[in-house]
């Protein structure tokens, strides 16, 4: 799990996030520069995804795992929200994952920092 002051607090907070967003085939990343020091992270799975919250809370720590231990984003001032799009992203390897999230990360700090 990332840190808490990397995660967004309060009521709809995540929602008031207006930005770009990066497709991918199973995530979608939509970002935002923000006046904080650091970055702030959340991950959106829908009940459309699945309808178990077992399996929505295992893809949500397996994302931010993934992000944690990348470390991309780390002293850039932006609010990342991942969405989920579909299940095969519970069952795809750990390393796939990392890759995919790796890819839309660098394609979001690329727009942002032009």
């Amino acid at each position: 799990m990332i840190s808490r002051r990397n995660r967004f607090h309060g009521h709809r907070s995540v929602s008031r996030v207006r930005g770009s967003l990066v497709h991918s085939t199973h995530l979608s990343l939509r970002f935002a520069a923000n006046k904080k020091n650091d970055y702030r992270c959340a991950v959106v799975v829908s009940k459309k995804v699945d309808g178990r919250a077992v399996v929505r809370n295992r893809i949500r720590r397996r994302i931010f795992e993934s992000i944690r231990t990348q470390k991309q984003l780390e002293g850039t001032a932006i609010d990342v929200v991942v969405y989920v799009k579909n299940s095969n992203t519970a069952s795809m390897s750990f390393k796939d994952l990392e890759s995919e999230i790796s890819n839309l990360t660098r394609q979001a700090l690329a727009k942002t920092l032009l």
